[in-house]
């Protein structure tokens, strides 16, 4: 990792650029949602949604830099620029705190990429006057898992919902 910019192993050649969101990158976001596996689709939006309508979609572009961020790793292959991850928090209805997200395509799983995009979401946030992230999850979640763990995230079982996990850190 080097300037945010992260070599893929299975070819070298591909190299990420992670940078904040822009509008537009709605459609490359429509893309990656769309070609997620199932699985992925089922652990980001625990089982709820299979495809993004409008204005889900148009909500999730909705970045404004203070109360909604988001950072977008993007690939170039063959001149056609694809996403790689997303991480984004917004701030809640509670107005104290603020929910994250991290997706990966699932060719770039298990590479550190979650990682990577947590933590530049996480030194934005702090440098931004966020103080508290979490993220609430299917506690059978692995990765998220050993993302929050490895990024030093305290984990409870949602008091609500016993199959749900919230992760969260104080900055």
């Amino acid at each position: 990792m080097d300037n945010g910019k992260l070599e893929s192993k299975a070819n070298p050649l591909e190299q990420l650029t992670v940078r904040p969101f822009r509008k537009d990158d709605m459609d490359l976001e429509r893309y990656f949602y769309d070609h997620l596996s199932s699985q992925s689709k089922h652990y980001r939006f625990m089982g709820g949604i299979t495809q993004l309508t409008d204005k889900e979609l148009e909500e999730l572009c909705d970045i404004d830099f203070g109360n909604r961020m988001a950072f977008i790793a993007t690939v170039t292959t063959d001149g056609e620029e694809r996403v790689a991850g997303i991480s984004r928090y917004a701030l809640d209805d509670t107005g104290e705190a603020h929910e994250f997200a991290v997706t990966v395509a699932d060719e770039w799983q298990h590479k550190g990429l979650d990682r990577l995009l947590m933590e530049k979401l996480i030194e934005f946030a702090s440098k931004h006057g966020v103080r508290k992230l979490y993220s609430i999850e299917l506690a059978d979640n692995n990765a998220m898992k050993q993302l929050a763990d490895a990024l030093g995230m305290q984990r409870v079982r949602d008091p609500d919902v016993g199959h749900q996990v919230i992760y969260s850190q104080v900055l």
